[in-house]
């Protein structure tokens, strides 16, 4: 998936940005109001900007001293912010489930006062694949079923991680492993007329052993062996952004390391529910699954 919808860079930039910090002094916008985020036009931001459900919203907060705190609608949920004292951007990840329409972030001014900026999701149509299967890989038995609970009971934890923001983080990611992307991010799938949760990753086809790397440094927060996963390792990128590997046939790291780009964190397999060898690959944003595609060049 290409968006069309990329983050202005207009030429324009760094007078606004010296005017802002001139005449601001460094500090957050008072009465900030709520605004719709802007259609992206530079080739070099990442991740890109797609304003739709399982995509990316990029929101300019101007100026602060500080990196200024932004939650999801509601408080829900803390939201990575990038940037500098010139100007801060929240990289907000829109769950799939989204409606289309207005949405909110809420962000903390110096004085604790919390202020709306708004966005808008557009609405964007997956793909559908109806199969008809045998009603055994459909329907969990008892123990798998307890099996299933317990394990989304733990990456739920998982999921929660969030930790401060690297000093330099460079959101361009790396493609885990070379290969042909078998199957689409939100892609939904319909078993026997029972609908399914849409894809929440990037399926690349590679052949059993093959070495999977990291896109983008960080740290192993969890590694297992799941139900629906199977060898599975999360990785924490820093403000909300986590990683997931799925299907390993090899895991080669432990919780606590660090990790650089590029370094081997495990090997294609078919573990848990998958058809054949393939590594299914998830982007996480403020506990939303979003397109990886959006962190990659191509």
């Amino acid at each position: 998936m290409t968006p069309d919808d990329r983050l202005p860079q207009p030429c324009t930039a760094v007078a606004r940005r010296r005017a802002l910090i001139g005449t601001l002094g460094a500090l957050l916008l008072p009465a900030l109001p709520a605004r719709a985020a802007s259609p992206a036009t530079a080739l070099d931001v990442w991740p890109r900007a797609s304003a739709v459900p399982g995509g990316i919203a990029r929101l300019s907060l101007g100026p602060a001293a500080k990196r200024p705190p932004v939650r999801t609608a509601q408080g829900s949920f803390p939201v990575l912010v990038i940037g500098d004292a010139i100007e801060w951007t929240a990289i907000v990840g829109i769950p799939l489930a989204a409606r289309p329409g207005e949405a909110r972030v809420a962000v903390q001014a110096p004085d604790g006062q919390l202020v709306p900026v708004a966005y808008t999701v557009a609405p964007k149509r997956y793909s559908e694949q109806r199969l008809k299967v045998a009603p055994g890989t459909v329907d969990l038995s008892a123990a798998d079923n307890t099996r299933y609970e317990r394990e989304r009971d733990h990456l739920a934890g998982v999921m929660a991680t969030f930790t401060d923001v690297p000093e330099a983080l460079d959101l361009r990611m790396v493609a885990p492993v070379p290969g042909r992307r078998s199957s689409s991010f939100g892609l939904r799938r319909v078993f026997n007329g029972q609908s399914r949760n849409p894809h929440s990753g990037m399926d690349i086809a590679a052949a059993t052993g093959t070495p999977v790397t990291v896109p983008l440094p960080g740290r192993v927060i969890d590694v297992g062996d799941y139900f629906f996963n199977g060898g599975t390792v999360w990785l924490d990128h820093g403000g909300g952004l986590l990683s997931m590997y799925c299907h390993l046939s090899a895991m080669d790291v432990k919780v606590g390391e660090r990790l650089a780009t590029g370094d081997r964190l495990g090997a294609v397999g078919a573990t848990g529910r998958a058809t054949g060898p393939h590594l299914h690959w998830s982007v996480m944003l403020n506990r939303a699954m979003v397109d990886p595609a959006l962190f990659l060049a191509a």
